[in-house]
């Protein structure tokens, strides 16, 4: 009855209840803060592997896939064109974002603080690093259940539900990874948490606007698709590898990206 109920939602709604269920994970993790003053750095860095395994994962198996199959309808265009244009679209929109939003990476010193010069706490900066790459995230979740609407087979609603999940799944060590080391800069226990939980707010955000965006330009679906793979995949090169290799933990943050990425993608092919 759930799922019927879920089926008859406006795809956008489906995106908005889809990215707040990821963002409500995120709060989870970030509620560690109220279990652990600190959190061992194997464990981060096995953590930030873990999600970037999913999001590579999802990248190519709920984005760059069905844009492809999609773009095979359109005999005018080669099939690779959307997939080539969006998701290098994809990379430059994230990087703009990356050089215009103030952020600092996990364990770096705030004199190497990226984006436009600012005073802001290296709290909010810390923040700000993980909210940056849930943009695509949410992007992609809404994308997903967007092209849902359009009855095309290389979009199913089970896809888009995997997709979610999976996103979801990683969204919890993330938020945990943003809580916790907070508390070492000295915030409050609720503080950490908040500011935990707030990294995620961006996905339903950035869901609603996804979803909304293919269902009103429907040309525009397989590039949304790709354009959301080249968002996540500039973060997990960007940010995720390099600082879950940064502490020399490689092979634990190496395993970490495996079984990330068989996580999602057993998610996708049993659920997609």
């Amino acid at each position: 009855m759930i799922a019927d109920w879920f089926t008859g939602l406006h795809p956008v709604v489906q995106a908005l209840l889809a990215t707040l269920f990821t963002w409500g994970v995120t709060a989870l993790g970030a509620a560690m803060v109220f279990f652990f003053k600190t959190i061992n750095r194997k464990v981060l860095d096995a953590m930030l592997g873990f999600a970037a395994g999913v999001m590579l994962a999802a990248s190519f198996w709920s984005l760059l896939a069905p844009c492809i199959e999609m773009a095979k309808e359109n005999p005018a265009v080669p099939p690779w064109v959307p997939a080539v244009v969006g998701f290098l679209l994809g990379g430059l929109f994230l990087r703009g974002i990356d050089l215009i939003l103030p952020h600092l990476h996990l364990g770096e010193p705030i004199e190497n603080a990226e984006g436009v010069p600012t005073t802001w706490r290296r709290s909010i900066l810390l923040v700000l690093a993980i909210t940056l790459h849930n943009i695509p995230e949410g992007l992609a979740v809404g994308v997903a259940f967007g092209a849902v609407a359009y009855n095309l087979p290389s979009a199913s609603l089970a896809g888009a539900i995997a997709l979610a999940i999976g996103i979801g799944i990683q969204n919890f060590p993330e938020g945990a990874a943003v809580s916790v080391p907070l508390r070492r800069e000295g915030l409050s226990r609720r503080k950490c948490f908040w500011y935990g939980q707030l990294s995620g707010f961006v996905e339903p955000v950035a869901g609603v606007i996804g979803a909304a965006a293919v269902l009103l330009m429907r040309p525009i679906l397989p590039y949304a698709l790709s354009f959301a793979a080249g968002a996540m995949i500039f973060v997990v090169v960007e940010e995720l590898i390099p600082e879950s290799q940064s502490n020399k933990n490689t092979d634990i943050a190496t395993m970490g990206a495996m079984l990330g990425f068989a996580v999602m993608m057993m998610l996708d092919v049993a659920l997609g």
